[in-house]
């Protein structure tokens, strides 16, 4: 039996059984004018939508396992099909071959067909984008507009990158949520607030995955420090490290299998209990870049990002932007406990000024790492050593007493080195005039990706994996994001549309990325969206 429909003038057949008895499609007229007159359609294909299926939720209980109840939160979020949609399949297109009715599964291509092609903000990855809603209490200073609704969901069309907007969150909802993180297997996705003057918190949402509505999934929690920026769940998902910008402490929290947060397990201080000098009542704008700012900024430990390893996920890596360094933590999965066994100079320093390590991405296919030093407009790459760190983690696991553990942690060599470094902007646009964003590395693996905040652009160089070391960097081209202040931006799954958030525009763009060439260009999409600072493409990259 072949699982595919075929379009018989205006009627619609199963293919694959002896007696086909095509069924009218008074529904089709959405295909009514096209040419091919014979084509097979598959569910396989991206292209197809179950549409006006009910999501996951609003079945009736009778018709889900026990199984798909306790796992409902996991269904819905390309809004293309989901478990336990097969048994209602029936009473919503009941299809006949001869006298029998067809089974499920040819049913379901049935559906697909006649609901080819899906409305826009019916299929396709879920968008969420944050947004400042009050400047005063930043290290930084966005010159933006306060946005009352802290977070809003688009629907993403993959063939032409226009966005859909579906659901904004309520008014006072969320203060500040400044970094995004998606729960990896369930339909959650976890806020954190930034604010120098109080406590951060962890906000922690589910997303349906039909409509983008979101909600509240459990109460939020505090999260040990203050202007939360970055947060990084462990292999297994038991586990959340998070780092807080402003005091510089590592935490890590308990995560329980419903995707709700647990306790707080660990705290981790680099200052060591010592005050800080900066005041959080009366501190330099965060997003200057001349030397009297970078003085301030660099008084202090300031931990931007929290990173595990890609070997056994046991070591952590936390770029300081205030020493310049990234500090190696050994990673106690167990017990949630963080200790530092290293720190490594986190690139080459140009007149004296600082770095500034703000985050790191290691490459999937190669033994490298990639950091973008913010106050230099610098991306250094390292080769990482996974025998190193497969040794330190072997050596700790074998350790019989705290004291063998201890001097385990005071042995560990460096897991990286540093190989190279790029710059960002133009030779010639002044340095102190932009501040680096985020680095990533496209879903191809070919590109680094950089935006720079001031130049108003993003970097892309080219991945030369046969180099030696491999992953080593050459330039590609800078490209403006039509906006200022491109905090933030993020590829869908397949790297060819990146959608931006340029912050002190008040917009979010969407440009196409050449996958060969890497060539970014303006798709013509741009919304209104007040101080975005973070793009969370479900399945992006």
């Amino acid at each position: 039996m072949t699982d595919s429909v075929r379009i018989i003038g205006d009627k619609i057949a199963l293919v694959g059984f002896d007696d086909i008895s095509p069924v009218p499609s008074e529904e089709f007229k959405s295909t009514a004018n096209r040419t091919d007159a014979n084509v097979a359609f598959s569910l396989s294909e991206e292209s197809f939508a179950l549409a006006p299926l009910q999501h996951i939720d609003s079945l009736p209980k009778d018709t889900l396992s026990s199984t798909d109840q306790g796992n409902s939160l996991k269904q819905g979020i390309r809004g293309d099909s989901y478990q336990g949609a097969l048994s209602a399949l029936p009473e919503c297109y009941p299809i006949c071959v001869g006298n029998k009715r067809a089974a499920p599964s040819s049913q379901m291509l049935v559906a697909a067909a006649r609901n080819y092609p899906p409305p826009p903000h019916k299929y396709g990855p879920i968008v969420l984008v944050t947004s400042y809603t009050k400047f005063s209490d930043l290290a930084h200073g966005p010159r933006g507009r306060e946005a009352s609704r802290a977070m809003r969901s688009f629907r993403l069309n993959i063939c032409d990158g226009t966005l859909t907007l579906l659901s904004v969150v309520p008014e006072k909802m969320m203060h500040n949520p400044a970094f995004c993180r998606r729960h990896p297997t369930l339909n959650v996705v976890y806020a954190c607030t930034e604010s120098v003057k109080k406590e951060g918190e962890i906000v922690t949402l589910a997303l349906d995955g039909r409509t983008g509505a979101l909600r509240e999934h459990c109460p939020a929690v505090g999260a040990g420090g203050t202007s939360t920026c970055y947060m990084t769940i462990s292999n297994s998902g038991r586990r959340m490290l998070l780092v807080n910008y402003w005091d510089s402490t590592i935490c890590c929290f308990e995560l329980l299998g419903d995707g709700k947060m647990g306790r707080l397990l660990s705290s981790y201080d680099p200052k060591e209990g010592k005050p800080m000098k900066a005041s959080s009542d009366s501190h330099v704008n965060h997003s200057r870049n001349d030397d009297a700012a970078q003085a301030e900024r660099q008084g202090d430990p300031h931990s931007h990002a929290i990173v595990l390893e890609p070997t056994q996920g046991q070591i952590a890596y936390v770029p300081d932007l205030g020493m310049d360094v990234i500090r190696q933590l050994h990673f106690d999965e167990e017990t949630g406990v963080v200790t530092p066994c290293g720190e490594i100079t986190s690139g080459v320093k140009a007149n004296q000024r600082g770095l500034g390590p703000r985050y790191l991405h290691f490459a999937k296919d190669l033994h490298a790492c990639y950091v973008v030093n913010e106050l230099a407009s610098q991306v250094a790459v390292f080769e990482y050593h996974p025998d190193v760190a497969t040794s330190i983690a072997k050596a700790y696991k074998n350790a019989a007493s705290r004291t063998e553990k201890e001097q385990v942690i005071f042995q560990c060599e460096a897991t990286l080195t540093l190989v190279q470094t790029v710059s960002t902007i133009p030779e010639a646009f002044p340095v102190e005039m932009n501040t680096c964003g985020r680095v990533t590395i496209h879903p191809s693996g070919d590109f680094v990706v950089t935006s720079n905040r001031g130049h108003d652009s993003v970097a892309v160089h080219r991945v030369h994996k046969d180099s030696k070391p491999p992953g080593m960097l050459t330039l590609a081209g800078i490209f403006h994001t039509r906006g200022e202040t491109p905090r933030h931006f993020q590829f869908d799954k397949s790297g060819q549309w990146l959608l931006v958030a340029n912050q002190d525009s008040n917009t979010t763009a969407v440009f196409q990325f050449n996958c060969s060439t890497g060539a970014v260009s303006y798709s013509g999409n741009t919304y209104a969206c007040e101080s975005p600072n973070f793009v969370c493409v479900w399945d992006g990259a």
